[in-house]
Parts: structure tokens; C-alpha cells; sequence
């Protein structure tokens, strides 16, 4: 039978499952487009720039339940695409990239976007495929979705020339997409021994990451078996409860939060799962992991990168944590048994609901019928954490400032109107650690945000491809304007599909983040102060409702009437005058940590200049 490129590829696609694509159309893809546009399977989506595409592409992988998958031009279409490419590569983000190609059947020089797309793509992909004949088309399609899933997922690229997509060649069979799946299980003997040193543990935690996505009711059931804190990366935010009594924030040490610089202190055994211990959610490497470190990853390269590895259990998530949770659970000689004070001793009978904030509350999942999550007693962990968060939400009330919204007050009032399911999207900015700080998420892959690539402009595409991943639920996103400014234009592919996502921008008329870092070291703000920028005007130019909130008595109303408009299913630009004068924990942190690491004739240097620049200006 005869075929071209285009059908091809598209039936590929269809037998995979994509439900959308992300691109714009361009002389080497026109025939693919035309072939998506007779699909009643898949909707592809024109979006205004390639780079928001492939962070919308990377939202719907990461909150949907395919791939996220880019069409797009060669050469401009494909370096546009880097940055989101990239982000989805130190991320572990699946991605499906499939790029047209110059024509390989004239043996012309110097065609339009002649350049060799499979060198540039091969550092940050995990795999880059230039298809040769018609027939290895939708192999090579399986296979390249097969090598983004399996392991560490990642993005791939699949380059289609031209003349494939637009002409007929002979194929001799349609393949069928048949799963492969590649589970890593657990070496017995290693989870034997790692049951072992948390039985001996003193005060354990537990540090999760986002590889352990998918493991949420497993960590839950072995913190309260151990009754031990928890604290999460930057991007493994919502894989563990943040309305559990045991979640205690990002990371731990100078960096963090209280409640999770309390929880750990004396941390003598730590179980972490899913996480390259990377620069951000260890505070710059600041992080005091102790000498008894459990990890389990799925990537046996991370192991005693950063921190040396006590055990190291290269396998899935979910079933190391299952294989712990049923070691942990078998009774053994009292002797061996941990020797904990009473107010540290697991709970364990029928459980109901966590007693905290009662609009946080989070039911009890089958997995842990047999503890109540509700009790502690006084001076035990789980009182330590409430009375912390409790604490450090006071203080940021009390830094309150007049004629500017309170980011502690806007993330209560937030969490408060928005369904428990509810998707947030996050840029890279001074908004994110406040989120991570103030901002409670409930539910496993439902925060999502850049992280190792950590790349401005995430926010608004990605958004909207959750929304589209999910369509039933809310979809609501913070970008600092700064990083609103770089792809806030895409909010009218938004209008134009009627998605209704609330995006409220965090305007200081700073590129806050550097900019606080640049004013002790430097008490200059070079190249990151904004000019005279206005959120309503892109509003306007996209289709989106428009809402300014100036002052904490705007909160309420206003998130309540933005949450309504984008419930009509039009997206909307709420104006947030954000007051940014206090620190959050992690930037002071993370100056103090690199500060120390300093050679100690440049500190001097540097302390002594920003002491004369404060002085003399």
C-alpha cells in the first residue's frame, strides 16, 4: 500500500494516544497539518511562539495522561523550541518533538532552514531520529515515545523531511502501538537493609522529589509508620500532602522554612526518593543531609553526586516504597525496635480527617486505614510543624504593607477559593519560593513549574495546556511580570480555544528575584528594574478579562471575581501589586550558604564594598 509521511506519522500519533499538538504551520509541515486537521482524534493547537508550545506541551505531560507532542517547522521552529525542550530534559519531562525536514530527494545545497537539526537537538533530548523511508515512519514514532517514557522520561525528536510528508511511498504493514514498559523493581536484599537502618532510626525524615509523582499514598503510609517529617524539591511540591501534619516545606536547613528547619534538626536517618539533590531544593548544596542517607531513584547515575549514598536502591517509586512500607510493617524482636520518646510513637488506629485548617483538610486514603493522622501529642512532631507554620504565617502578616497586597494573605485567600483539585502553574521568579513557602497544594501533579533549567516564561503556556490536559478542573497560574512579559501574548491561543485560566501577575517593576540578590552584595539593582509596564494592556490585545488588586481588602473579591470569569471559560490577567519587601526564607538562605563558600579574602572584598556602597552610596 501506498502512504504519505504526513498520514503516516499522524496515524502514529493516533495510535499513541496524543490528543493534541503544539506548533505553527510552515512549508516543511503543511501536509502534516492538513493530515492533523482531518483527525477526529487529535486537535492541533497554532500557538504564537514555539517556545510557549512546548512549555504547553510540557504542562499536558505533566498534569494530562499522554505525551505532550510539538509539530513544528525545522531550523527557527526548532531553536524556538529549545528553551522548553530543554526545560523538559533536566525536568524529566516526556516530549514527543516531530520536525519537518528539507527535502532529501533533489540534491540541492543551501535550502531553506538547511541546518542539521539531529547535532543540535542531541544534547538535550534523549533521543533524535532522522526518518530515511516511508516505512520506518510510524516504527520510529513508537519507538521514539517508547524512549521518552521508559526511565528517566525525557523529551525526543523526530525529524520528517519534506518529501516524505508530502509524497506517497510503499509501506508493507500498519503497526499496531503495543506498551512496553520498563519497571525497575527494588534489589530485596538493599530494601532489607534500608528497613533495617529506619527501625534504628532516631528521628527520621523523608526527602521526595518529583520521581516520586506517582507514589503519594506509599510516602504518606511510611511517614506516619515512622511518624517522620517530610519535605519536598522545588518541582516535587505536590507529591506529598501539604495539608498532612507531617509535610513540612521545600527542602531543610538555612533555606527553609520553619517547620522544616525545626522538624529535621537532628535529622539522623534520611529516606529520600526520586530527587538528584540538585541546586535549589538543597539550598545551594546548604542542605544537612545526614551520614544515614536511603536514596531510591530510578536513575542509578544520581546516586553520591552530591551527597554520599548509605543505601542506594535503584528502582520505581511506588514499588521500593511499597516494598519499605510491608518491611516496616513486619514485627520483629522488641529489641530491635526503635527507641522513640511517647510522643513520638506512631498512632495507630481508624483513621478520619487530618484536624488542621478545617478548608484544608484531606480525606484518608484506603492505603492508611490503620493510622489517625489527627493525633500527636504535646511537644511531638507533628506539633512542632503546626505550631512553625503557624508561626511563620504571623510573621509574614505582621510584615504587612500599606497600598500592597500581602503575599501571605493572598496565598491563604487563594487556597481557601480554589477547588482541592485545582492545577497551579508557576514561572521562575521571586513568586516561586513565596508559593512553595505560603502555598499549600493537596494533590500529587498539580503544581507544576521549571525547575533544573529554571526558564523564565513558563507560566502562562503552561497553563494553558493544562487546562486543555484537563479541562474540568481550574486552572490558575502566577508569573512575576518580568516572566509575564516574555509569553504573556499566548494567553489569546487561550481565547481562542476558551480556556478559562486565571493568571495573576506579581508586579513590583523588578526582576525581583536578582534584583534582591544584587542589593546586598552590590546595593545596586543593574538591569532589573522594569520599565513602565502595564498587565491590562496585554489583556487587551489577547482577549482576557482584566482585574487589578491593589490592597489586601481586594483579595477576596477580586480572586472571586476572576475564578467566576474564567469559570465562562475566558482567561484572565489579574494586576497583583505584590509587596516583595520581605525576604523569603529560601533567598536569604541561599546568599547566606554561598556567602560562606567564598574564598575568604573575596568575602572580605565583597562585604567590605556592599558595606562602603551602603554607606556612601
Amino acid at each position: 500500500m501506498k502512504r504519505t509521511g504526513a498520514w503516516l506519522a499522524v496515524y502514529a500519533l493516533e495510535q499513541l494516544g496524543i490528543t493534541h499538538t503544539f506548533g505553527i504551520p510552515g512549508v516543511h509541515n503543511t501536509e502534516m497539518y492538513d493530515e492533523l486537521n482531518r483527525s477526529d482524534k487529535i486537535t492541533p493547537v497554532l500557538v504564537t511562539h514555539e517556545c510557549g508550545g512546548a512549555f504547553m506541551a510540557d504542562a499536558v505531560s505533566r498534569t494530562g495522561n499522554n505525551v505532550g507532542t510539538l509539530v513544528i517547522v525545522p531550523a527557527a521552529g526548532a531553536t524556538h523550541d529549545m528553551s522548553g525542550i530543554a526545560e523538559a530534559f533536566l525536568d524529566g519531562i516526556p516530549m514527543l518533538v516531530i520536525s519537518g525536514g528539507i527535502r532529501r530527494d533533489t540534491g540541492m545545497s543551501y535550502q531553506l532552514h538547511d541546518i542539521d537539526q539531529i547535532a543540535l537537538m542531541k544534547n538535550i533530548t534523549k533521543g533524535a531520529w532522522l526518518v530515511e523511508h516511508h516505512r520506518d515512519i510510524v516504527p520510529v514514532l513508537f519507538e521514539a515515545y517508547q524512549t521518552a517514557l521508559n526511565g528517566v522520561p525525557g523529551p525526543v525528536f523526530v525529524e520528517i523531511p519534506v518529501n516524505l510528508q508530502l509524497f506517497r511511498g510503499e509501506i508493507d504493514t500498519l503497526p499496531v502501538y503495543t506498551p512496553k514498559s520498563v519497571i525497575s523493581d527494588p534489589d530485596p536484599a538493599l530494601i532489607d537493609a534500608a528497613v533495617r537502618i529506619l527501625r534504628a532510626a532516631k528521628k527520621p525524615g523523608l526527602f521526595l522529589g518529583w520521581g516520586a509523582r506517582d507514589a503519594t499514598p506509599e510516602a504518606i503510609a511510611i511517614a506516619e509508620q515512622l511518624n517522620a517529617p517530610v519535605c519536598t524539591t522545588l518541582q516535587g511540591l505536590s507529591v506529598f500532602p501539604g495539608n498532612h501534619p507531617l509535610h513540612t516545606g521545600m527542602g531543610f536547613g538555612p533555606h527553609s522554612v520553619p517547620a522544616a528547619d525545626e522538624a529535621f534538626r537532628d535529622c539522623d536517618v534520611l529516606l529520600a526518593v526520586g530527587t538528584r539533590f540538585s541546586e535549589i531544593p538543597t539550598g545551594s548544596f546548604g542542605m544537612p543531609v545526614p551520614g544515614n542517607l536511603i536514596h531510591i531513584d530510578i536513575d542509578p547515575n544520581v546516586f553520591s553526586k552530591n551527597y554520599p549514598a548509605t543505601t542506594a536502591i535503584t528502582a520505581d517509586a511506588g514499588l521500593a516504597l511499597r516494598a519499605l512500607k510491608k518491611g516496616l510493617l513486619v514485627k520483629t524482636d522488641p529489641s530491635e525496635q526503635p527507641k522513640r520518646a511517647p510522643s513520638e510513637q506512631s498512632i495507630t488506629k481508624p483513621s478520619e480527617l487530618v484536624k488542621t485548617d478545617p478548608s484544608l483538610k484531606v480525606k484518608t486514603d484506603p492505603l492508611l486505614k490503620e493510622t489517625d493522622l489527627s493525633l500527636d501529642q504535646p511537644g511531638g512532631v507533628r506539633e512542632v510543624i503546626r505550631q512553625a507554620k503557624e508561626g511563620y504565617f504571623r510573621e509574614w502578616v505582621e510584615a504587612s504593607v500599606d497600598g500592597r497586597v500581602n503575599p501571605a494573605l493572598f496565598f491563604r485567600e487563594l487556597r481557601k477559593q480554589l477547588a482541592d483539585d485545582a492545577i497551579m502553574a508557576l514561572d521562575d521568579g521571586n513568586h516561586t519560593f513565596l508559593a512553595a513557602e505560603l502555598f499549600p497544594v493537596h494533590r500529587s501533579k498539580h503544581l507544576i513549574c521549571p525547575t533544573d533549567f529554571n526558564c523564565m516564561g513558563y507560566c502562562v503556556p503552561a497553563a494553558i495546556g493544562a487546562k486543555l490536559a484537563n479541562p474540568g478542573k481550574q486552572v490558575a497560574g502566577i508569573a512575576g511580570d518580568g516572566a509575564f512579559m516574555m509569553t504573556g501574548n499566548e494567553l489569546i491561543t487561550a481565547t481562542m480555544n476558551q480556556l478559562g485560566v486565571v493568571i495573576f501577575v506579581f508586579h513590583d517593576g523588578e526582576l525581583s528575584q536578582i534584583s534582591q540578590g544584587q542589593e546586598i552584595p552590590y546595593n545596586r539593582k543593574t538591569c532589573t528594574v522594569l520599565g513602565d509596564f502595564r498587565p491590562e494592556g496585554i489583556a487587551l490585545a489577547t482577549g482576557a478579562a482584566f482585574f487589578p488588586m491593589n490592597t489586601n481588602s481586594d483579595i477576596e473579591p477580586t480572586i472571586t471575581e476572576a475564578l467566576a470569569m474564567a469559570a465562562t471559560g475566558r482567561p484572565v490577567v489579574v494586576d497583583v501589586r505584590i509587596d516583595y519587601s520581605k525576604r523569603t526564607r529560601f533567598t536569604k538562605g541561599v546568599v547566606h550558604t554561598n556567602l560562606k563558600r567564598f574564598p575568604p579574602a573575596e568575602k572580605v572584598r565583597f562585604i567590605g564594598r556592599a558595606f562602603w556602597r551602603k554607606i556612601f552610596g
